[in-house]
């Protein structure tokens, strides 16, 4: 049995794109936001844009799925950050340590709310 050198693991396909299993979801797991977030347009647009193998877009789908997943779970951490700055009893904004253990600082909003109510 003979092996072709693109069938090799790591090996680029014919047309100089890198296999699915180079480009796979391990390596979206270490992509910034900004990249990722770029990679799913390029995908999205390449899938938009049709004429493609079954093969082919059945691994854009996967990359796109990976790559959405990524980006959500960053904009999550995003999130939780943004929630745990609070302001502080002087009115200067403060990292809440743990905004459910029963500490007296209000989020942002809050405070801006409460100062409106004075």
């Amino acid at each position: 049995m003979t092996t072709n050198a693109a069938d090799e693991p790591g090996a680029a396909a014919a047309d100089g794109r890198a296999p699915a299993s180079v480009a796979g979801s391990a390596a979206v797991e270490s992509l910034a936001f900004d990249d990722a977030l770029a990679e799913l347009q390029r995908t999205v647009a390449e899938l938009e844009e049709g004429g493609l193998p079954l093969e082919r877009t059945l691994e854009l789908y996967e990359r796109g799925a990976a790559l959405h997943a990524r980006c959500a779970t960053l904009l999550d951490e995003a999130e939780l950050r943004i929630r745990r700055l609070g302001v502080g009893p002087d009115g200067i904004p403060a990292l809440v340590d743990d905004p459910g253990d029963g500490t007296t600082w209000t989020a942002p909003q809050d405070a801006a709310a409460e100062e409106a109510s004075r």
